[in-house]
């Protein structure tokens, strides 16, 4: 294999960075690699030690701060993607920690079947809480313990290059979804993506749930992401595919819906039996989800969750997307997974 490429772009998760990138080159060690480290928002913290694999790229215009592409992942991912080379670029987050057992039957299952187009594996969750460590999901994807073919990789990705390239990449303008979407178009190529039966790493985090979590993904935008790939997908193949992924978000609009309008009934009838029956409804709701949670805090953060990803998949609807975020590649019907670009 040709020197890989290797891509992480960081937006406020300094944090984690060092573990990242220490657990990458020692993964990577031995081998011919070239890292792009992508920083969205440069904060005081100091960047950690880089060997001189790395390039750094800032995507900011220095004094003003202003940013020279949009804030959302898939732009970061592109914009290293367009600049480390090699035949295939990884992908991570900022906030992963690596396994090495993973990247070299990673990059085996790539050197012995050139034609997949990504190549994944499970990852495991891990919180960070003050100065304690603990984990978290033991499979964050339900991934499992075998190897074979899935829709979508998120947070860990191996992709061939000329597979990114035909598909048009990650999309730049969505925020949030751009993984899935991403899978979609690889998909319509007849192209696969397989998760490999083993651990690819450690996703750090703070621990979860969280009600400030909620606040964080609004505040930075991470819940239009639902909205906008269904509205860039409205009337075109994937639409279903989209629904059927979103379909909590929706039945949440759908009832928060009917009991603003049982709520506006009985204000104008004097009748307050159909509003009385729609928070019964709500109540049962929340009871069953207590008790399949065992607490009524998290029955609260589920509902607030999917409530405030409905909000923001309606809002992200109503953003039209520009031309150039519009996918345009050609999505034959029927041609074989794992055939080449």
């Amino acid at each position: 294999m040709s020197t890989l490429g290797v891509v992480i772009s960081c937006y406020r998760q300094e944090r984690y960075l060092a573990r990242t990138v220490a657990a990458l080159e020692r993964a990577l060690e031995g081998r011919e690699w070239r890292g792009v480290l992508e920083i969205a928002a440069p904060s005081d913290a100091a960047l950690p030690a880089l060997s001189p694999h790395w390039t750094v790229i800032v995507s900011t215009e220095p004094g003003t701060g202003e940013l020279k592409r949009a804030l959302t992942p898939g732009a970061g991912r592109m914009t290293g993607f367009h600049a480390c080379g090699g035949e295939w670029v990884l992908f991570l987050d900022s906030d992963m920690e690596l396994d090495r057992a993973w990247v070299d039957a990673a990059l085996a299952a790539a050197q012995r079947e050139p034609a997949l187009a990504g190549i994944g594996g499970r990852i495991e969750e891990w919180f960070t809480d003050g100065a304690a460590e603990r984990p978290g999901k033991h499979d964050m994807y339900g991934s499992g313990d075998r190897d074979h073919a899935v829709g979508y990789l998120a947070n860990v990705a191996l992709y061939r290059r000329a597979a990114l390239e035909a598909a048009g990449g990650y999309n730049e303008w969505l925020h949030s979804d751009e993984d899935f979407e991403l899978g979609l178009k690889l998909g319509f190529l007849g192209l696969e993506i397989r998760v490999l039966g083993m651990r690819a790493g450690r996703h750090w985090s703070a621990p979860r749930p969280s009600f400030p979590e909620l606040t964080r993904r609004w505040r930075t935008g991470l819940c239009f992401g639902q909205g906008e790939v269904l509205r860039l997908y409205f009337g075109r193949r994937g639409m279903g595919t989209l629904l059927r992924r979103q379909w909590l978000y929706i039945a949440t609009m759908g009832l928060w819906t009917l009991g603003i309008a049982a709520l506006v009934y009985a204000v104008a009838s004097s009748r307050a039996s159909v509003f009385l029956a729609w928070t019964a409804l709500a109540l049962a709701l929340l009871l069953f989800m207590a008790l399949r949670k065992r607490s009524l805090r998290l029955a609260v953060h589920s509902i607030l969750t999917w409530t405030l990803n409905g909000a923001g998949m309606v809002a992200g609807f109503f953003r039209a997307p520009p031309a150039a975020a519009r996918p345009t590649l050609a999505m034959p019907r029927h041609e074989s997974r794992g055939a080449g670009c």
